[in-house]
């Protein structure tokens, strides 16, 4: 055999491998959740986390606005934090 069907021979393999394990990968990393029933259970953790998620967002917007804002602003804006 000489080198360069060797190298296509090791190719090959080394492709066909990584198709199998591909192929293998795929059907192993199905999300949890891609089956998920639509029940009450289902529908309330979905609010509850749309709930968390509307919080952060509120969150963030207050930091933003204290990174950006005057100096006094901020000071003003930590005062009313602290009365809270």
């Amino acid at each position: 055999m000489n080198p360069f069907e060797m190298v296509v021979l090791i190719i090959l393999i080394v492709t066909i491998g990584k198709v199998v394990s591909g192929r293998k990968r795929s059907t192993e990393s199905k999300l949890p959740f891609d089956n998920a029933p639509e029940d009450g259970v289902s529908i309330a953790e979905a609010a509850r986390l749309r709930a968390e998620v509307t919080r952060l967002n509120e969150r963030i917007q207050v930091l933003e606005r204290l990174a950006t804002d005057p100096a006094k602003r901020l000071s003003d804006e930590i005062e009313a934090l602290k009365l809270k």
